[in-house]
């Protein structure tokens, strides 16, 4: 690990200490304390690294929490950014802008016929999902959507009551109805639970803050039968696992390759936001075709939503996933990883219960609580972020290489073989 690097660190340790302990006290006194915060102060990022203010190295596979899609400070999107400001950073929604016109028709390509609507957030294009649906079943009274158990779909009053997880709930009802939660990769489930006032049903590809649970290709090609048959909207929330972390634009794409029927399975909405920016803030919804008129003018709005600066970042990131080859890379590098921590788990039974994703989206279940473990880790030069209470979260930029994977490997078995396949202190 390097000491230190340029325009990184203070004149000495003593200095370092005393400004981190200044930046911590100001977060401490004057930040809302609605994080609990892993630790490290830090102050530059490049590619896959990052440094505190002392200078200390770490691999960064938490990644803004799957935001960071080309690491830090990627050139292409730098240059976005600063070219674009020179020029246009904001407009109205009143009015035209090209690079939110080009960026749409851009995921359209990538999704399927349809529109796009732009937010600033996975919350934001989720409750424009919500609307999306509400307003379908205006007509016949119909307002239920279905979602699944230890799901996620935001923070907002309506999102946290769409979470399959009551820990989000917790002092903020009453909860906003109009949602039921079932499990997970069960059809029969919401067969069931489907009634006169369902409207939608609502899944994630891979559950990214429910433990890295990915979907069956029977599951997702039964529940688009089953919206079909029923006229129910299948809501797709790709916030986490699309923009192309799995390998593919949206994890529906990869994990319905090759299965008959796969090719031809489309959601009706889906919500993204997190790496469609690749740090820069910005969200989006995609709706089909044949529901896009439900949201006319006045239905929804959305101020900062599709700003001139916030599409040229999205373009930039486009632009370098598909001249870089970063579909290939993660798709790559997630076998690496999922082939050697298997073998890792099959060592330390004791320790690891399970892994499992797809790409550079990485869940590795502990028999003991992962907020130690990802402590334990960071100490030893590797960030990554806790999925629920028993599964370590690898989130990796999508250009991350050979020898970053191989370091972050090697830190996690090193990490895992000191504790005996015992707890962390």
């Amino acid at each position: 690990m390097s000491a230190r690097v340029e325009g990184v660190g203070l004149v000495n340790e003593f200095e370092t200490e005393a400004k981190a302990r200044e930046i911590i006290e100001l977060h401490e006194r004057y930040v809302l304390g609605t994080y609990r915060r892993l630790g490290p102060v830090l102050g530059k990022g490049q590619g896959t690294e990052v440094w505190d203010i002392g200078g200390r190295r770490y691999l960064d596979f938490g990644g803004g929490i799957a935001v960071n899609s080309l690491g830090h400070a990627h050139p292409a999107l730098v240059s976005a950014i600063r070219e674009q400001a020179a020029h246009l950073i904001h407009v109205s929604n009143l009015y035209y802008c090209e690079q939110q016109g080009v960026l749409a028709k851009r995921i359209v390509d990538l999704t399927g016929a349809g529109r796009v609507f732009f937010c600033n957030s996975g919350a934001e294009a989720n409750e424009a999902q919500f609307k999306l649906a509400r307003r379908l079943g205006a007509a016949t009274g119909r307002f239920e959507i279905i979602t699944c158990q230890n799901s996620f779909h935001g923070r907002t009053l309506a999102g946290i009551a769409a979470t399959g997880q009551e820990r989000f709930r917790e002092g903020f009802g009453p909860v906003t109805p109009g949602f039921r939660h079932v499990p997970f990769n069960d059809l029969t489930a919401i067969e069931r639970a489907a009634g006169p006032e369902t409207v939608g049903v609502l899944i994630e590809g891979i559950q990214g803050e429910g433990g890295i649970h990915v979907a069956s290709a029977e599951y997702l090609l039964g529940l688009r039968r089953l919206c079909d048959e029923r006229g129910l909207l299948l809501l797709w929330d790709g916030v986490q696992c699309g923009m192309f972390r799995t390998g593919r634009f949206q994890s529906f794409q990869r994990l319905l390759e090759g299965v008959p029927g796969g090719e031809a399975f489309l959601p009706d909405a889906i919500a993204m936001a997190k790496g469609l920016g690749g740090g820069y803030p910005i969200g989006a919804l995609w709706v089909a075709e044949r529901h896009a008129a439900l949201l006319g003018p006045g239905s929804h709005g959305c101020t900062f939503g599709g700003s001139p600066l916030a599409c040229a970042a999205a373009l930039a990131v486009l632009d370098t996933v598909a001249r870089d080859g970063l579909m290939e890379n993660a798709r790559r590098q997630g076998e690496r990883a999922l082939s050697s921590l298997r073998r890792l788990a099959a060592e330390l039974p004791a320790m690891v219960a399970d892994v499992r994703g797809l790409g550079c989206m990485v869940g590795i279940e502990l028999r003991v609580e992962a907020a130690p473990v990802v402590s334990a880790l960071a100490a030893a030069g590797l960030l990554v972020v806790p999925s629920g209470k028993h599964v370590v979260r690898m989130l990796a930029p999508l250009n991350v290489s050979d020898a970053e994977m191989d370091e972050a490997l090697s830190i996690i078995a090193g990490v895992f073989r000191a504790t005996g396949g015992g707890a962390i202190a």
